[in-house]
């Protein structure tokens, strides 16, 4: 009956065709303990966001009153870069692996299995910021606004190589740009959600923060407020677009409301923090 029905709507509803683009650029075949070792296009995407990240970054600090040095970037990108991909998969397997970790520890090296929670690499992320700021007695709150302008880059990487893993796909609908992806079994017209967050979480908010970066005096006298932000952006954009996506199957709501959704909300309260220390910042940047 479900599958008459499903057949019904998707034949009455105007589709776009999903692209079908192999996940896998390239494959070296089984790995014990590991499975599949191949080079994906949703391992290009973090490849491009840090590479991104890196060029773009390096010329900011080539310039008088920089928030660090071109040595400290180098930092910043190692620790970053672990604490993205190691941050990124342990957040996954304790956020939406329902306790298999705990059984199966090596699933953290199973990057095949399952994906990547943004969340955890954030926090990753943080944590090797704050390393390297101390280390190096930088400005916490400079070096932040400059990481957070960059960071939109990966997030659009990110979700366009979910929209071509044909997965994370959005609720059942009728608009005109709905599609059928080939690994829903229910095969019904989908919200295309991933193309929603790459633009909302990825685009639009990296064009926001670049001009509030080169065209406001916000990372002279007010370092932290962009970087509070950034969190803002995001958050209200995951929370919005997490109303057209369909939640996790072995998931699925609480209340109404998508583990993704209670995950950002949380992000709010730093970015509070993180605005009203810059905005009763007294110690303004000269230069």
């Amino acid at each position: 009956m479900i599958d008459i029905l499903a057949s019904t709507i998707s034949n009455t509803v105007a589709t776009i065709p999903f692209p079908k683009i192999d996940p896998v650029i390239f494959s070296f075949g089984e790995v014990p303990f590991i499975g599949e070792l191949a080079i994906r296009w949703y391992s290009l995407s973090y490849l491009v966001g840090i590479l991104f990240a890196g060029w773009y970054m390096r010329r900011i600090t080539k310039k008088p009153g920089a928030p660090m040095s071109t040595d400290h970037l180098d930092d910043v990108l190692f620790w970053g870069v672990l604490g993205i991909i190691l941050g990124g998969r342990l957040g996954y397997v304790l956020f939406y692996g329902e306790g298999k970790f705990f059984e199966d520890p090596l699933l953290i090296l199973r990057f095949a299995d399952g994906g990547m929670s943004f969340h955890g690499g954030f926090l990753g992320v943080v944590l090797a910021v704050i390393y390297i700021v101390r280390k190096n007695k930088l400005d916490l709150m400079r070096v932040s606004d400059l990481v957070a302008i960059v960071s939109p880059i990966g997030l659009l990487a990110g979700r366009i190589a979910n929209f071509i893993n044909g997965e994370l796909w959005g609720r059942p609908t009728d608009v005109p740009w709905a599609m059928i992806f080939p690994s829903d079994p229910s095969a019904l017209p989908r919200h295309p959600s991933q193309l929603y967050e790459a633009f909302g979480e990825g685009l639009l908010l990296f064009l926001i923060l670049q001009f509030l970066y080169h065209n406001t005096d916000l990372p002279k006298k007010r370092p932290g407020v962009i970087a509070g932000l950034f969190l803002v952006g995001y958050g209200f954009a995951r929370i919005i677009i997490e109303f057209f996506r369909e939640p996790d199957s072995h998931i699925g709501l609480v209340a109404g409301v998508s583990r993704g959704q209670m995950l950002s909300v949380p992000m709010f309260l730093l970015a509070s923090w993180l605005i009203y220390k810059g905005i009763t910042r007294n110690n303004y940047q000269k230069n």
